[in-house]
Formats: structure tokens, sequence, C-alpha cells
């Protein structure tokens, strides 16, 4: 069943103009922090550049391979000239030194905790394998930044209607500690499921400031 067409918010990104703008080994090589930008991170094989290609409607944009882990770099995709997608390396890459591991476990959480434009995170996880130890590790990391995270169980396609629910349902009450900062979703690329949901929490972190209006309000004196 196709999604109904939704009329976007006001300065809504147009997703199907995306393109690669740049990729960065180190923070110090992103692009400058300013505008607004969403990350997308998760397990190697989560399928978080088939996601992304998915909403854009572009295959060839984040790059796929058959072989997990392949892409290391932290690659941005510019919608507008104020904001962008992050496709960050995919965590958990198997037949990769660990010295190589602890260097991008530290880039990771440095790009977390100390990017000022950034809005929010997308959290992947297979809907047949979520909450592992890597993908508890990024809501810590996105919890202690305060950041709110939205989480795609993807491939909801390779489980009947049935069990992937009862499978949201048992990730949704693993949330309840984060106090409503972190929402989470069924979601298949494969078959274009979840698009209309996922693309209404992109609109509201890259083009409404209200996201962050209560933490301001904490905030103030």
């Amino acid at each position: 069943m196709s999604e109904s067409p939704t009329y976007p918010a006001p300065g809504a990104p147009e997703y199907r103009s995306a393109q690669f703008l740049t990729s960065a080994a180190k923070l110090s090589q992103c692009p400058g922090d300013s505008g607004w930008e969403v990350a997308f991170a998760g397990r190697s094989n989560a399928g978080k550049s088939s996601a992304i290609n998915s909403l854009t409607g572009n295959k060839k944009l984040a790059k796929t391979s058959k072989t997990p882990g392949r892409t290391q770099l932290i690659n941005f995709f510019s919608l507008s000239d104020s904001q962008r997608l992050v496709d960050l390396p995919g965590y958990g890459f198997a037949k990769v030194p660990q010295a190589v591991k602890r260097e991008w476990t530290r880039v990771l959480e440095s790009y977390l905790q100390q990017r000022e434009c950034l809005r929010g995170l997308i959290l992947l996880m297979d809907v047949r394998h979520p909450m592992q130890e890597f993908d508890r590790q990024m809501l810590s990391w996105g919890h202690s930044a305060g950041m709110p995270v939205h989480i795609l169980l993807t491939k909801a396609d390779k489980l009947k209607r049935g069990p992937a629910n009862n499978t949201l349902l048992k990730v949704r009450k693993e949330l309840d500690e984060y106090d409503g900062m972190v929402t989470v979703q069924l979601f298949s690329a494969l078959k274009h499921q979840g698009h209309e949901e996922l693309r209404a929490v992109l609109d509201a972190w890259l083009s409404d400031d209200s996201v962050y209006e209560d933490e301001e309000l904490q905030e103030a004196p």
C-alpha cells in the first residue's frame, strides 16, 4: 500500500534534491558547523545506506556494499545550503583491527557530543535483532548529549505484520527510560514502508526550532 501524500512543513527539505557534499575521516574535516543536519547511524548490516537511498529516491547516493562496514568515513549530503543528511560509519563492523574500531568509536562519540548543528540522530536497527550492545551505546551517547533519537526498525518486510508489531511494542517499552527523547517506527527500504513517518521527524528537526524549545526553557534562569 502506498503512503498518502502530505504537505511538508514550511522550510522542509526536498529529499529528492540530495547531493553528495563531502566525506570526513575525522571531526576537523567536517563541513562548517552551521545550519542543521541529521545523522544516520547503525550497525553495519542494518541497511543504513539503503534507507537513505530509499528516502531520497536515489539508489546511487549513499554507497552500499556487500561487505558490511567497508565505508568508514562520515559522508555528508546536502539538501539545501543549510540542511544536510549525514551517513555515519557502520559500527560493529567486522574484520577491522581493534585499534581502528577504538579510533572510530572516539570519532563517533566526538561527533555526537561536539557537533553544534546536529539536530537529531536516526538510529537504524534490523527489526530481527534490535537493541544490541552497539545500539545501546549510541542511545547512551545521544541521551548524554540531550539529543532526540528516532529509531528505524529496518527490514520490516522480513517479518509478518504481527511479529513486526510485537517487536515495535517491545522496543518502545524499553525506551521508557529516555523520557520521550527516543521514538521508534517500522521501516522497509525494499517496500518503501515508513517514509511518511520518517519524513515528518526529519522535517521537524531540519526546519522547526521547537525541537529544542523545552530544553532552552529548562536552561533559562
